[in-house]
């Protein structure tokens, strides 16, 4: 028998409502050589009870705990056999045709080791989508962004990217990986729990020499926030923390104190501005991740053995954070390309 070539694995943790508004749109655009796995990350709705009643045919991975996305999907691929996985949220609108283009790209090149498609919000659909866009890149000290979307400032679609090009990151919402690849690395670090697993997992890839690509041929619709809103101290405090975790492990030696120098400044006035507006679990939840990563350090020592095997392009050599706020990026287009490498 031969192997599944696509296999969609949806990471689910009380999940139903959004099963049920967008399934119907992934059994009915899904290819005939790719399979569907619902891989339920113990959870304590009526997900599965739903799932058996109205889609007996799919198959469930049920994970004994709720590792986060790192851990659940990690736990659920060592049960998948297929040449790409594609990782994929709950809360995303599938359209037609929308992984044949994706699999030419990644099969034209063994090197393509990640992909991901545009992503389009749900509720703005002339709106690059926040979690991903058109693909994610990230500043010297360690900022993601996207093109079509800068921090909050968020790009219409009007086919400004529509070419398929290299970038940093792929999207944890929706991300094609060489199968043989993610068990390579071994799969996302665990620790991150949620949040900036991607990027880590993209930038070891990177370290590596291999590519991450965008797909502009691929359109997916996007709700966000699904499992914790913008608005809530347990995401500041993962946001935080795991951008720590994600520099230290990958950034060459001679980087990390001029970096992390730059980055106690910067999260400092990061807190603040959460107290003086009144976010204080905000504010202290920066404090807490902070010290998490302190205490964390000997743990992050032992995995930066696989980082700085290759050049690494794609960073942008400036600061974001300045670039947005005091000279008014707020679009990819406006930076230069020369400030990346």
């Amino acid at each position: 028998m031969s192997k599944t070539k696509v296999a969609i694995v949806i990471l689910n943790w009380n999940g139903k409502q959004f099963l049920e508004k967008f399934l119907p749109f992934l059994i009915k655009y899904n290819p005939p050589d790719s399979e569907l796995v619902i891989a339920d990350n113990a959870s304590t709705d009526d997900s599965i009870s739903f799932l058996k009643q109205f889609y007996p045919s799919l198959r469930i991975i049920k994970n004994d705990n709720n590792g986060g996305y790192a851990k659940g999907y990690n736990d659920a691929l060592t049960q998948v056999e297929a040449e790409y996985y594609v990782l994929l949220n709950s809360d995303i609108e599938v359209t037609e045709n929308w992984i044949d283009p994706v699999v030419q790209l990644m099969d034209s090149d063994k090197n393509i080791a990640a992909c991901q498609p545009k992503i389009i919000s749900y509720k703005d659909r002339d709106e690059f989508e926040y979690a991903g866009a058109a693909g994610g890149f990230i500043d010297k000290y360690g900022y993601p962004f996207c093109r079509g979307r800068i921090f909050q400032s968020l790009e219409k679609d009007e086919k400004q990217y529509d070419d398929a090009t290299d970038i940093f990151w792929a999207t944890g919402a929706c991300m094609f990986v060489r199968a043989s690849v993610f068990h390579q690395l071994g799969g996302f670090d665990a620790d991150f729990f949620a949040h900036m697993e991607e990027i880590d997992f993209c930038w070891r890839l990177k370290n590596l020499g291999f590519r991450i690509m965008y797909c502009p041929g691929s359109l997916i619709y996007h709700i966000g926030g699904g499992t914790l809103p913008k608005k809530n101290p347990r995401k500041t405090y993962l946001n935080f923390r795991n951008n720590f975790f994600l520099l230290y492990k990958n950034l060459p030696a001679n980087r990390i104190l001029p970096v992390f120098f730059v980055r106690l400044f910067l999260d400092g006035i990061a807190g603040f501005k959460f107290l003086v507006e009144g976010h204080f679990r905000d504010s202290f939840a920066v404090i807490r991740a902070h010290f998490s990563f302190y205490a964390s350090i000997g743990k992050l020592k032992k995995k930066r053995k696989n980082c700085c095997q290759a050049k690494v392009t794609g960073i942008y050599q400036r600061s974001i954070v300045f670039g947005h706020y005091l000279s008014k990026i707020k679009s990819f287009r406006q930076m230069n390309t020369k400030d990346f490498s």
